[in-house]
């Protein structure tokens, strides 16, 4: 083996560890930026998922509400005491047929 060669096979292999150092380096770099990203996202979702709830609860605390404001009772109550309105007795309702 001549020095030439000898030269050239070392200066491949400098350049050929000093790529796979910086691949190493690139790849762990990588996987940091990756990792940041899943946990940025997974942070987000959790919060989204919170939010959802409190959403959910306070769509269920509205149909409550809104049932309580149609209930039958209190509309008959608001309809006497407001508008002076009363069930009519049974000598006061007319049925009206329609014509055939």
């Amino acid at each position: 083996m001549s020095r030439r060669q000898s030269g050239s096979a070392s200066t491949g292999r400098w350049v050929l560890v000093t790529g796979l150092w910086l691949a190493n380096i690139v790849s762990a770099l990588a996987v940091v930026a990756v990792t940041q990203q899943v946990r940025r996202d997974t942070n987000q979702l959790e919060t989204l998922r919170r939010e959802s709830a409190d959403l959910e609860v306070q769509w269920g605390q509205y149909l409550l509400e809104q049932s309580t404001w149609a209930s039958y009772a209190r509309v008959e109550k608001q309809a006497g005491e407001r508008l002076d309105m009363k069930v009519p007795d049974a000598g006061q309702i007319i049925l009206i047929e329609k014509e055939r």
